[in-house]
């Protein structure tokens, strides 16, 4: 993450993060926001102080198509 996107991620509004309805109750989620310069912020909801990774849609849309061709299926 760059100093402009923990800027951009910073200037989130309340309620910009959103996770999966499959997370479970533990609170132990992937939580996605987009950000104003068109990237997407991905994060543990556990660990928010941590920071984010920064994605761009692209980035983001390959890794879900892989997650959805079970690509990533052994890694479970």
């Amino acid at each position: 993450m760059t100093g402009s996107d923990a800027a951009l991620i910073a200037g989130l509004p309340a309620g910009s993060w959103r996770k999966s309805s499959f997370s479970g109750p533990d609170g132990n989620c992937v939580e996605c926001a987009p950000l104003p310069d068109s990237t997407v912020a991905v994060r543990n909801s556990n660990r928010p102080e941590d920071g984010a990774l920064v994605f761009t849609r692209a980035e983001l849309s390959a890794w879900i198509r892989g997650c959805g061709a079970g690509e990533f299926d052994d890694l479970l």
